[in-house]
């Protein structure tokens, strides 16, 4: 029977279409300096554009103006989410306006005469133009390719039914589900969100033959019977690509499926190996006093505005502090601006927040709209109790009710909380236990996979939260 796979050899993996993405967006971002100088140049009614101009009338900063516009665009370099060209638009969008934002800070604190605006004016609207035609180009190749990828889940069971319902709910779809198989003869023949249970191992070369199956994603929680064992090896040997349902859960999710996991998955992730390694730590704490040290000159330079307005408003006190649990359960005491109208609300608002809140006053919503609310925060950073990222700290309260409820919420107290995290900047705000796991599932995700790119992506995402008045 003819082979209907469609695997193509050029297929990359994820570590490779990010490292494509960066390489493109520094391509685009190298030309869009290349125009920027020439119509720069363009108005020097001396030199023009010349060797002579490039050494002497641009400042060696300049010359790495690209490499500001990749840590822009740092969001923008999750996978599944730059095949999507209305989340890259986006996303470009977001590292515009930042880019504006600093470039209008560096200017206002700059000596008059010092700065190229011509040319960063120039840099800024041809670096949009030139990656937004390099993504619209990944774009199409990424779905290309994602129609060519055809996948088959191995297990029907509750890990399978699971990936079943992330991968029908993706838009656009990473691959195309053809559908599962499964040894339990009670499924076969069944549907899933429209996908059937088409066999069971001793069919997988025909299913594989017969479908073009391209890749295997292995969903089974428990043993693995020995047929379908030495069938995924022969496989394998014969080219198709083999995952875990872990694996294409958290790439797809950026989360970790914490009902579907036992104990020693949190042994092998976390318990056999220090989270966070020393160097990353290190790194980590001194970014942390760095941010910290802007961020208590913002402190000093708005705390009397931010206190006549809440002193104006609802009275005192202006700041609010609650002691909440860090790092290996110790407790500390979390400072924050005052946004509701008692200390008791204030109490409650760590256990019970909810949307257009009553008991938010006038200021207050402004306050948690801008996330200027956490300012005070700096200080709790400074100390060394918070780090600017991490999971968020909670009351011991929330924490003895979380952790009978929810599987494996005690291992977010492995790290640091934050004042924003990976969490926070995927699903703010959680209301009920289903929504705390989800978030529990970030947070784990984030211990799991933390780096200072993934910090930086996050601080940055934070950022255009607060530019787009995401705050609650």
């Amino acid at each position: 029977m003819q082979d209907k796979r469609a695997a193509p050899r050029w297929r990359l993996k994820q570590s490779e279409q990010r490292a494509l993405l960066i390489l493109g967006d520094l391509i685009a971002g190298y030309l869009a300096l290349l125009v920027a100088l020439y119509f720069w140049a363009a108005g020097d009614a001396w030199l023009q554009f010349s060797l002579e101009f490039l050494k002497t009338r641009p400042d060696t900063w300049f010359y790495f103006l690209p490499i500001l516009w990749i840590i822009l665009l740092v969001d923008t370099y999750d996978v599944n989410k730059a095949g999507n060209m209305q989340l890259t638009m986006r996303g470009v969008g977001v590292a515009t306006i930042a880019a504006i934002f600093l470039y209008l800070i560096v200017y206002f604190a700059m000596p008059p005469l010092t700065l190229p605006r011509r040319g960063v004016a120039f840099f800024i609207i041809f670096v949009v133009i030139f990656t937004l035609i390099w993504r619209y180009v990944y774009v199409r190749s990424f779905q290309a390719a994602s129609r060519s990828r055809r996948a088959l889940i191995i297990g029907a069971g509750k890990a399978g039914s699971t990936l079943v319902n992330v991968i029908a709910d993706k838009n656009p779809p990473p691959f195309n589900l053809i559908g599962l198989i499964d040894d339990d003869p009670e499924k076969l023949g069944s549907t899933i969100r429209d996908y059937e249970v088409l066999g069971d191992h001793t069919q997988l070369f025909d299913i594989i033959d017969q479908r073009g199956i391209t890749d295997l994603i292995l969903a089974i929680s428990g043993p693995i019977n020995h047929g379908m064992f030495q069938n995924l090896l022969m496989a394998q040997e014969q080219g198709l690509d083999i995952s875990t349902m872990q694996e294409v859960y958290e790439s797809l999710l950026g989360r970790v499926p914490i009902n579907l996991l036992d104990s020693e998955w949190v042994i092998r992730s976390f318990v056999s190996h220090t989270p966070n390694g020393g160097f990353y730590r290190l790194f980590k704490r001194l970014m942390d006093l760095a941010i910290s040290l802007v961020g208590l000159v913002f402190l000093v330079g708005l705390f009397p505005i931010i206190a006549v307005i809440i002193l104006i408003d609802s009275g005192k006190p202006v700041i609010y502090s609650q002691e909440r649990l860090g790092r290996g359960g110790v407790p500390y005491r979390i400072y924050k601006f005052r946004t509701m109208k008692t200390t008791t609300d204030m109490e409650i608002e760590a256990l019970v927040t909810a949307t257009n809140d009553p008991r938010v006053t006038r200021i207050g919503k402004f306050l948690r709209k801008v996330h200027l609310d956490e300012l005070p925060q700096v200080i709790n950073v400074l100390m060394g109790d918070m780090s600017w990222v991490g999971p968020r700290s909670e009351r011991s309260e929330l924490v003895e009710i979380f952790q009978k409820v929810v599987p494996f919420y005690r291992a977010r107290m492995l790290v640091k909380p934050g004042v924003t995290g990976w969490a926070q900047i995927n699903q703010p705000y959680a209301e009920t236990v289903e929504e705390t796991a989800i978030k529990l599932e970030y947070d784990l995700y984030y211990i799991e996979h933390a780096n200072i790119l993934m910090d930086i992506t996050i601080l940055l995402r934070t950022f255009g939260a607060v530019l787009g008045f995401k705050g609650r």
